[in-house]
Parts: C-alpha cells; sequence; structure tokens
C-alpha cells in the first residue's frame, strides 16, 4: 500500500515555506498543572484478580525501574559475587539504609522491551510466593536494559556436591524440600529446573528452593512446558525426548524426576547416572533416556529404595505426585522431629565468603 501523499499547495510550495502574515502574532500555549492530570502517570499496573492488595506503580529511580516495597535500587551497594550460572550471575548486597544484606540475581543480556514487560509481570507471582522452604522475592528491578531480581540471601549457600548417607537426616532435608516444591505446584506453578545447586540452606539450617520463578521467566514464552530452561543433566526422560510420552509433558511430574535425582545424588555422593552431570548433550541424553533409571543402593534401606523408585518412573503418569511422597514412610518415619530440632542432624552449613 502507498502512503498517503499530503497534498501540495497551489503555488507548489510547502505551508512551512509561506511567509507568516502577521509577524507580531502568537497564541500562548494552554498550561496545564501537572498534578491534576485526567489520567496519572506513569500508570499503574492491574491488581492480580486472586488478591486484594494491588501492585504498586513501575517507577524509574537512577536508571533503574523498580516495581518495590520501598527498597530503591540506589540504596543497594554490591558486597561481592556469590555465584553464577547460566541464567546469570548472583551478589550479596547490603541495603544501606538498613544494613539488611540481601541477595541480587543479575539475569544475563539486555532484554527487549516486550520480553522486558513479559518478566515484570511475573513480579505478581514471584512477589506472592510466601512459603518457609521456598526463597523470598522482594523486589524486581530494570536497571539499564537488564533484569535484576532481589532476593533473601541464603548464606548457607547451595546443597551442591552434599553427602548425606544418614536416611534421617537426608529424610528431613528431602522433607523441607517436598514441602516447597508442594507449595509451588498447589499455586500452579511449575519450577523446571530443580537441581542441587537451585537448593540452598541459610544458617538456620532452613533448607529452600531457588529460582522457582527466574526459571518461569527466562523461558519468555506463552509456551507453560515445553521451553528448554532447565539443566538437562536433572531433566526427565520425556522432556528430552518428546518422543517417549507421544509429545505431551507434565511439568509437575517432570519436577519430580528432578527432584529424585537430586535426592540420590545426595546420598550417593555423585551423579547417579553412569555419565557425569557435566558430559556432552548426546552422552547425557542417552544415559538418561535410553537407560533405566537409576536406583538407590542395595545398602540403603528398603524405605529409601522404594521413595526413589516412586520418584524415578520412566512414565511420568506412574510417578508419585508431591502430595503422595509427603505421606511415603521414608517421610513419615523421620519427620515426627520438630524443625527446631534440625540443627541437630545438619552439620554446619557452608558459608558464603564475606
Amino acid at each position: 500500500m502507498k502512503p498517503i501523499q499530503r497534498p501540495s499547495g497551489k503555488s507548489g510550495t510547502s505551508p512551512s515555506s509561506r511567509p507568516r502574515r502577521r509577524q507580531d502574532l502568537t497564541l500562548p500555549l494552554p498550561q496545564r498543572d501537572p498534578t491534576n492530570l485526567a489520567v496519572p502517570l506513569p500508570l499503574p499496573l492491574p491488581p492480580p484478580p486472586s488478591s486484594n492488595n494491588s501492585l504498586p506503580s513501575m517507577s524509574h529511580h537512577n536508571g533503574g525501574g523498580c516495581l518495590s516495597h520501598g527498597i530503591s535500587f540506589s540504596h543497594l551497594e554490591r558486597v561481592n559475587r556469590i555465584g553464577s550460572g547460566a541464567g546469570g550471575t548472583v551478589y550479596k548486597v547490603i541495603h544501606r539504609p538498613s544494613g539488611h544484606l540481601y541477595a541480587l540475581k543479575v539475569m544475563y543480556g539486555h532484554h527487549e522491551e516486550s520480553a522486558r514487560d513479559q518478566i515484570l509481570r511475573e513480579i505478581r507471582i514471584l512477589r506472592d510466593v510466601d512459603d518457609p522452604n521456598v526463597v523470598k522475592c522482594y523486589d524486581i528491578y530494570n536497571h539499564g536494559g537488564e533484569i535484576q531480581v532481589l532476593l533473601e540471601l541464603m548464606d548457607g549457600g547451595s546443597l551442591e556436591g552434599l553427602h548425606v548417607q544418614n536416611e534421617h537426616q537426608l529424610s528431613n532435608i528431602t522433607n523441607q524440600i517436598l514441602s516447597g516444591i508442594a507449595y509451588l505446584h498447589r499455586r500452579k506453578i511449575v519450577h523446571r529446573d530443580i537441581k542441587p545447586s537451585n537448593l540452598l540452606v541459610n544458617s538456620m539450617n532452613k533448607v529452600k528452593i531457588a529460582d522457582f520463578g527466574v526459571s518461569r521467566v527466562l523461558a519468555q514464552t506463552m509456551d507453560p512446558c515445553n521451553s528448554s530452561v532447565g539443566t538437562i543433566a536433572y531433566m526427565s526422560p520425556e522432556r528430552i525426548n518428546t518422543d517417549i510420552n507421544h509429545g505431551r509433558y507434565d511439568g509437575y511430574a517432570g519436577d519430580i524426576w528432578s527432584f529424585g535425582v537430586s535426592i540420590l545424588e545426595f546420598y550417593l555422593g555423585k551423579f547417579p547416572f553412569a555419565v557425569g552431570r557435566q558430559g556432552d548433550w548426546a552422552s547425557l541424553m542417552c544415559a538418561i533416556c535410553m537407560s533405566e533409571p537409576p536406583e538407590a543402593p542395595p545398602s540403603a534401606s528398603n524405605e529409601f529404595r522404594d521413595f526413589i523408585a516412586c520418584c524415578l518412573q520412566r512414565e511420568p503418569a506412574r510417578r508419585w505426585t508431591v502430595s503422595q511422597l509427603l505421606r511415603h514412610p521414608f517421610i513419615l518415619q523421620y519427620n515426627q522431629v520438630p524443625d527446631q530440632s534440625l540443627h541437630q542432624l545438619l552439620s554446619p552449613p557452608r558459608r558464603l565468603p564475606s
């Protein structure tokens, strides 16, 4: 379609080249009170349908937009880097006015405006999550085109590399992780990247799930489960090879597989497949999709062996749900102990660098 052409004047000259008839004639521009606009700017985000609390409006402060609880980005000071992964780098930061410590995750890459808008919409999911076994998200900032997430600081680090052969101790850790997954699944949130490095512990030996929302955010797709976000070493067979389950993927069952691989790794002290978790894609795919699911060794109790088998079923429909696993004998026989006594079972956590 051709663009509409501006009609030319009879003399062939453009209106801007015509001389003004009255050089002394000026029209004053109307003045408007910026505090009395009909539509306030910036426009606030709409409230979530399931909550009575409306989200705060988007603001920009020193180049950093935030959806805030009152924690201004300019008041945060980086202390040191405490970790990094495929999704971004995590820093320990201090809130100067209060002295409180947080973790700040800086996502890699500068996102286009449409992608940033979608990421910021996820704030309702991230900020509404409130469970003792899920890392708390306080704010999301749009700073210089980078998305930065302000999180609860877990000063004991991750459970990556943990080796726990004491089944009583392992049952308590497992119960806490299951409780966090149960909370997310009840809220229709699929994690999609459960692995030891996303399971954190604090100085009170409280185990919490991290990156539950970041994995969802990084997908940047409306397809609920078929994105490639996640670590292949802990992915379920049907997610890696869609032919296994006729192209159908149950994200909840996928989380249970990843969880089961992680718990078995804690018991064995190593990745439970015949290849290393850092192996190439083809080797990992063959080990996960073409071999039998890993099992707990004969030296383990019958309860633990059965618990792992309930998680690591090749057919997703045969895997137990998180609510069923919470009632498994491996969980029930050890978890009558109050949480306050857990510090007697867990070794002191690995401290983050100061």
